[in-house]
């Protein structure tokens, strides 16, 4: 085990002056926080009598780690995530730094205030990484590094920093945390740093079981450097006296529920309780006969993630050669009149235990904003503090020159997830300063989602090259040549992992001026799986494509358990994404283009794309061969939706999408070919549609004219509509024209068999298409 204990002694500090001014901006910033959440609570109105909120307990156990971090080891290239319950502490030490107005103060939890948790989008003041959804904050540093070597193994230069993550004990439940600290590439990133805020608390109740130890174990078997904090300079000069041993053993080995109960204790009841009864128990009880009753109680507080020299002293043992953790012990509200409380995570304290809190920190209740003394030691300092964490304004994104159509039309058969490892190679020979900035990344399925020609071509991204043993041998065809060029990252089997480097990877040019194009590759049916880190990383200003493939119960040998059903309305119901499922090979390459396009730009978005392995004939595509014709095409692929045939006077409307075009144009022919004229259409993007049926009704700001052109009102006729996914995806279309339709898709959980048995279980053949248009039009 090579976890490191720090001790502290008084010599850890540089002077008694310095650290007495640390302790003055340490006792600020927990009285702006607690009454930040106190104020949105007890103070501003609230008509509708609803609960506000805030965690004024998980703010003082994380104030102590903040103050020392950002006024004494902070550089200006480092980048903090803070846990969600914490921001009122960031909000407040932004305050004294000078990057809050004071009229934010009183805005917690407001309409256009400060944010619950920190946000990068809407909070008005620096906020390194929206976090709130827990293990999402704690992993995403790790990305961003991850993200910030690309960016200068593209010789953008980002300037160095470490990389900190602030992360509550109770976190660490979330399996996606694990995920991250044992992938291999993580183990080589020396600018990790999580320090842990160790209070041995969850939201109801004492964690029962002792955790640092077994933290450490985790932390070292993953390649870390472990660092523990865990007592503070009293309790340490107490060790050091006689009976001091028996002391520590008595401390260490009792357990935490046990210890918390001593928070909660009387001085006299301490006097009782904390020698014990084992056979020590006179030793100690001597040991503590000699200590006033007030050393007595901050004795039992003193720990290490509570004392700023032993903070400072941990910091200074970090190797940057590897990640690191530091295991801070905390108590849970320290320094409140609720300190140690099992049920103190969400409380509040009262207006009496508010002014008790405020005589003590010698503050004015009534005047909670009140600043320290102008050029005094503490304004001095946090003065010094700003200007020493100062950074440079990022630079505006560059626009990069992406192309629309590459003027190329497929033949024969072939299926959009082919066409998607083809359009990455063109892109690479007709605009390859944008192909440059291309970054994908996949959980282990490169060859499986026909990525290996893109990855043989751009080589695997790596922060130093290493030799690929294989690349002599002829029965290779997947070459792994990893380099610091490379645009291909593989995380192994972890889709929340991708998403969270895809997040990231998609925030490099609000970060640094650098725009990437990331794009993610995973099977469809797990997308769900990474659906929330996924939306939470757009949340945070992260834009990017993610593709899903195979897709539906079109992989229908695979059986129920890899066909995905309600993917398809993804599009629909995520902000700030589009959606696309391209039905043929030149509607993945329009598509993908265009959604390119929208990344990296201030009023940018993420795509997703639903691609499939079922070979289409691309004759079926009628293409025009016109340039203004093709044209006109393309802009309506990209805005969702186009014609693929048109009969004269039509009697019903097929409405296709992605894999289903097939049946969907056999199903208009078989009834052309009975004298019943009716149209087909394709349809690439439900959610653009829903969107331009909201703008065509005032709900809006977005543009109805594709609705004009693909569903114009002199056409309208009772409609069908069928796809690879659940019906209600395209139910609304109906209510264009408000006409009567059948909607056919999956509703229920696959069985694994042929396409046609697949397809004619559920619902979805040609056979199950002709009659539903019978029976609409009977």
């Amino acid at each position: 085990m090579t976890a490191i204990s720090v001790e502290t002694t008084s010599s850890d500090a540089s002077s008694e002056e310095p650290m007495a001014v640390l302790e003055q901006i340490q006792d600020q910033v927990l009285w702006l926080a607690t009454s930040m959440i106190h104020h949105a609570n007890r103070v501003r109105p609230n008509p509708s009598g609803m609960k506000v909120g805030g965690h004024q307990a998980s703010c003082a156990s994380m104030v102590s780690i903040m103050t020392s971090l950002w006024f004494c080891q902070l550089a200006p290239g480092d980048r903090v995530s803070v846990k969600p319950h914490a921001s009122p502490v960031l909000h407040g030490i932004n305050h004294l730094l000078g990057g809050l107005d004071e009229s934010y103060l009183g805005t917690l939890r407001e309409f256009g205030g400060l944010q619950p948790y920190p946000s990068r989008s809407k909070d008005p003041d620096q906020v390194d990484y929206s976090t709130g959804s827990v293990g999402i904050g704690a992993t995403a540093p790790i990305w961003g590094a991850m993200a910030r070597r690309y960016v200068d193994a593209l010789g953008a230069g980002t300037g160095s920093g470490r990389q900190y993550s602030l992360v509550g004990d109770a976190e660490l439940d979330e399996g996606a945390v694990w995920e991250a600290v044992l992938d291999p590439a993580v183990a080589e990133m020396g600018e990790i740093v999580w320090i842990v805020d160790l209070n041995r608390q969850s939201l109801d109740r004492v964690i029962p079981h002792q955790a640092g130890a077994r933290l450490e174990r985790l932390f070292d078997a993953a390649g870390w450097q472990v660092i523990t904090v865990k007592f503070g300079a009293l309790l340490e000069e107490f060790f050091a006296r006689p009976g001091g041993e028996s002391l520590r053993a008595r401390i260490v080995d009792m357990s935490n529920a046990e210890y918390q109960r001593l928070l909660r204790c009387t001085p006299a009841q301490l006097r009782r309780r904390l020698p014990g009864d084992g056979p020590d128990a006179v030793v100690l009880g001597q040991l503590l006969a000699g200590c006033d009753d007030d050393t007595l109680m901050r004795l039992v507080r003193n720990l290490g993630g509570h004392d700023l020299s032993a903070l400072a002293n941990a910091y200074r043992r970090i190797d940057d050669t590897r990640p690191t953790v530091i295991i801070a012990y905390t108590i849970k509200g320290f320094g409140l009149p609720t300190q140690g409380h099992p049920q103190n995570h969400s409380s509040l304290l009262s207006m009496q235990e508010y002014e008790q809190l405020a005589a003590g920190l010698g503050r004015d209740p009534q005047n909670p904003w009140a600043g320290f003394t102008p050029d005094g030691p503490a304004a001095r300092l946090c003065a010094a503090t700003a200007e020493r964490l100062r950074r440079d304004p990022v630079p505006n994104a560059p626009t990069l020159a992406i192309p629309t159509d590459f003027g190329r039309t497929a033949k024969g058969t072939a299926t959009t997830q082919a066409a998607l490892g083809r359009t990455l190679l063109d892109l690479t020979r007709e605009a390859p300063e944008a192909a440059r900035r291309v970054v994908t990344v996949s959980p282990d399925v490169s060859s499986s989602t026909n990525l290996g020609g893109w990855v043989n071509k751009v080589g695997v991204f790596s922060p130093t090259e290493r030799r690929d043993w294989f690349d002599d041998d002829a029965q290779t065809i997947l070459h792994w040549r990893e380099r610091p060029t490379g645009q291909h990252m593989e995380l192994g089997i972890a889709e929340t992992n991708l998403v969270g480097l895809l997040g990231e990877l998609g925030a490099t040019w609000s970060r640094w001026g650098e725009p990437l194009l990331p794009i993610g590759v995973m099977y469809d049916p797990f997308v769900e799986r990474a659906l929330e880190p996924w939306s939470f990383g757009i949340y945070a200003g992260g834009q990017s494509i993610l593709v899903g493939t195979p897709s539906g119960v079109t992989l229908a040998a695979e059986g129920g358990a890899h066909q995905s059903i309600t993917t398809p309305s993804i599009g629909i119901e995520q902000p700030g994404c589009t959606t696309y499922e391209p039905a043929f090979a030149i509607d993945v390459e329009w598509t993908l283009l265009a959604s390119m396009a929208r990344l990296g730009r201030v009023d940018g978005t993420s795509a997703y794309l639903r691609l499939s392995t079922r070979g289409v004939d691309q004759s079926l595509a009628g293409v025009p061969a016109d340039a203004a014709a093709r044209e006109r095409r393309r802009r309506q692929v990209v805005a969702g939706a186009y014609s693929l045939v048109r009969r004269e006077s039509p009697v019903a409307t097929i409405v296709g999408m992605g894999a289903m075009v097939t049946e969907a144009v056999a199903a208009g022919e078989r009834l052309a070919g009975a004298g019943i004229a009716v149209d087909v259409v394709c349809v690439t993007s439900p959610g653009l549609l829903f969107e331009a049926m909201q703008a065509r009704a005032g709900r809006g700001g977005g543009e109805s004219w594709i609705l004009d052109q693909v569903f114009p009102a002199d056409r309208s006729a009772p409609m069908v509509t069928v796809l690879d996914g659940h019906p209600h995806t395209l139910a609304f279309l109906a209510g264009i024209n408000q006409v009567p339709s059948a909607t056919l898709g999956v509703s229920r959980f696959g069985q694994t068999g042929s396409l046609e048995e697949t397809y004619r279980h559920h619902g979805i053949d040609t056979d199950s298409i002709v009659m539903a248009v019978l029976d609409l039009i009977a």
